[in-house]
């Protein structure tokens, strides 16, 4: 939730919280943007005039670096608002004054279109099914290991993003023993054999940091 309006905020948490989500919130565009692209979340509700920087500003930023579905909250009901608010990636729109049984019914509706579209990601001639859990090429199994698996559904679900290994590690090898981040170099190595030259080559190497996936590349 980034909203700066503390009555509006304050409401939409507490009917949130009783209808049995987790909420976390931000009252400015800045502390907005690094609380998003910062944290896993199923969906964002976003007030448009935020202090700092505007929500205009925030669905920009959002626009390649964030698949997170963005509902827009906001007392500007003007056309040109809507339009533009769409334009720039939001999903829906709520106008204020509002119904908190409203807004809780088209999140609830954007959440059950979101779990129900198949998450598909091509990769040159490979495509992965992050809910499957399946990666073939032409038909033919790849056989991932999980640990394999769950790094590259991680390196997936962010495209463009630069992600370091410490957080490779701790997100997609869940066991202790496996917590070593130089383990995610030989996971890296043996995915991209599995994937073939094309499909490896969108899996870039983030010199210093870690790794990055490339949805444009096809070799390399």
């Amino acid at each position: 939730m980034i909203e700066d309006d503390h009555s509006v905020r304050i409401g939409i948490v507490r009917g949130l919280a009783q209808a049995g989500f987790d909420v976390e919130w931000a009252d400015n565009g800045e502390r907005g943007v690094e609380l998003a692209l910062g944290g896993e979340f199923a969906l964002i509700v976003l007030d448009l005039m935020l202090p700092e920087r505007d929500g205009f500003d925030l669905l920009e930023s959002f626009r390649g670096r964030l698949s997170t579905p963005v509902i827009v909250l906001t007392a500007r009901t003007d056309l040109t608002t809507r339009l533009k608010s769409f334009s720039l990636g939001a999903v829906d729109y709520q106008s204020k004054p509002f119904f908190i049984e409203e807004l809780l019914a088209r999140i609830r509706a954007r959440l059950r279109l979101e779990s129900e579209a198949a998450r598909i990601v091509e990769l040159a001639d490979v495509r992965v099914n992050l809910d499957a859990r399946t990666a073939e090429r032409e038909g033919a199994d790849l056989a991932l290991t999980r640990h394999e698996f769950n790094i590259l559904a991680y390196l997936l679900e962010r495209p463009e993003r630069a992600v370091s290994r410490r957080a490779l590690a701790e997100h997609a090898l869940p066991e202790a023993g496996d917590r070593f981040e130089r383990t995610v170099d030989s996971h890296i190595s043996r995915i991209r054999t599995k994937l073939g030259p094309s499909a490896a080559g969108q899996l870039k190497t983030v010199w210093g940091i870690g790794y990055r996936f490339d949805p444009q590349e096809s070799s390399g």
